[in-house]
């Protein structure tokens, strides 16, 4: 099932995206996982859109090779616009039955082009390459190509690991250089914190007086990161919150337009379909617009688009009001469940101390069971949560209680005494959270498809000062392409 802002295809599912802006459309590659076994190889698909939440299937764009060759699985890349008008794809190639010196499956660095608007690709061969001295050979994936204007080169960053170190901190972007995107010469590591496992997904952009370093890493938290500064020679900064999303946000790459700069990651799906299911590899795409603050830091928020989708104000909005309880809890719900798609607005002056408050979603009619987004002003963290726990035995005392909020769902946010707005998007088994236009938290509900909102305190004082509830207006629902507006890029 699609939703405005979102997209998943039929019977399969999104993994890692790969952006390319042009004419003011966004051409968006992704991995096309069906999860299918035993498996058939995985492909490039392309989906494009020019609104940012209408999106158009346009079918597989680089193909599996077949079970006999290295590209068996295309796996990520980048796409670059050289000085005579071709497309270059560069991509990761993989055949779990090739293995390279490590004994592990071996992955190689590939490259194809096309010379028609990126309908069609013509594979290079003879431009394979894999893992240079001193680099495991199971570990040369994820090649972004960009142009250095300063040095006049082309730079291609691969997520790879030393040969040799500690096992969990060996990953390093290395570095080749190229003049005519053909011939690949090995340079120096682009970075080398020698902290994660590998650095997944990487790249770089300038935005005004920054450079800025994007990865994902498994090490320490399942998510994508970014680090700053002020040339491509680093140092490289850790901003304080030096992450896009939470743990079910992943391999985000970006794109901008207009003076505006677009990630596209996806949301996992569980396992089974249920809140307890383990994360699974793949699932649907969201984008995310950051906004850069004077200090170069990054702000994170749904894009402007998805939240206009959302026009229509519900009859569960209601009035301000002031939740206390000093040492106990309260809450105010709506009196009717929420659509299954719907956005929500809570603004909160919070007055301190105050251990939390927040938005309820899906619960029952007396507020004891659902879903919600808990602000932690003592712990200065957002947490998702629910209720009822997983129980893990027959007594009443055999419950998950000791488990704070959900595992791995909790974002760092500053959230002093005053006011803080929470926005939540919900569609289906999709939720994303922000808060103050800059935190966001994305998640998945499937549980519980429908029940109330609304908005507690515990042990402290909140005074809600807006609770607005905004529906979608599907008729409103425009396809860009049924309008002939997308012609151009078929």
């Amino acid at each position: 099932m699609n939703h405005r802002g979102f997209y998943k295809p039929n019977d399969a599912w999104v993994g890692d995206v790969i952006p390319w802006e042009e004419d003011g459309t966004f051409h968006l590659f992704y991995l096309h996982e069906t999860r299918k076994s035993p498996k058939e190889g995985m492909p490039w698909h392309r989906v494009v859109t020019e609104n940012l939440v209408d999106f158009q299937e346009t079918g597989e764009a680089l193909a599996s090779n077949g079970p006999a060759s290295a590209d068996f699985n295309i796996y990520t890349g980048s796409i670059v616009l050289d000085g005579e008008g071709s497309h270059h794809a560069f991509y990761t190639g993989q055949n779990p039955a090739k293995t390279g010196e490590d004994g592990q499956a071996l992955q190689l660095v590939m490259h194809a082009t096309s010379q028609d608007g990126m309908q069609s690709w013509q594979r290079r061969d003879s431009d394979t390459f894999g893992a240079t001295a001193g680099y495991e050979t199971a570990d040369w994936r994820d090649p972004f190509v960009f142009w250095d204007e300063d040095t006049q080169l082309w730079r291609m960053l691969i997520t790879a690991r030393h040969a040799n170190g500690p096992a969990r901190r060996r990953g390093v972007i290395a570095q080749c250089t190229s003049r005519d995107l053909v011939r690949w010469e090995p340079a120096p590591p682009f970075w080398d914190p020698r902290r994660y496992i590998a650095h997944e997904c990487p790249e770089v952009f300038q935005w005004g007086d920054w450079w800025y370093l994007v990865y994902s890493e498994f090490s320490d938290a399942f998510t994508t990161r970014y680090r700053m500064a002020r040339s491509l020679a680093g140092p490289w900064l850790v901003p304080e919150h030096d992450s896009l999303d939470g743990r079910a946000f992943y391999a985000a790459k970006s794109a901008a337009r207009d003076g505006r700069r677009f990630f596209f990651g996806w949301i996992a799906s569980r396992e089974g379909g249920t809140d307890d299911g383990a994360w699974q590899w793949a699932g649907t795409m969201s984008v995310l617009e950051a906004e850069q603050r004077d200090d170069g830091t990054l702000a994170f928020h749904p894009a402007q688009e998805l939240r206009e989708t959302f026009s229509e104000e519900a009859d569960e909005s209601f009035a301000a009001t002031v939740l206390t309880a000093p040492d106990g809890y309260a809450d105010q719900l709506t009196e009717k469940d929420t659509a299954k798609a719907f956005r929500i607005i809570a603004r909160f002056d919070i007055a301190g101390p105050t251990t939390e408050c927040g938005v309820v979603l899906r619960a029952s009619a007396d507020g004891d069971e659902g879903y919600c987004l808990r602000l932690e002003p003592k712990r200065g963290r957002l947490v998702f949560d629910r209720w009822p726990r997983q129980p893990t035995g027959t007594e009443q005392w055999q419950i998950s209680g000791d488990v704070p909020y959900a595992v791995e769902l909790e974002r760092s946010v500053s959230l002093e005494p005053g006011e803080h707005e929470l926005e939540v998007i919900v569609d289906g088994d999709l939720c994303i959270a922000t808060v103050d236009n800059s935190t966001v938290l994305s998640t998945r509900l499937y549980d519980r498809p429908t029940g109330r909102a609304g908005v507690f305190v515990g042990e402290g004082t909140t005074t809600v000062t807006d609770f607005k509830v905004f529906n979608r207006e599907e008729a409103a629902a425009t396809k860009p392409w049924e309008n002939g507006l997308l012609a151009a890029t078929l």
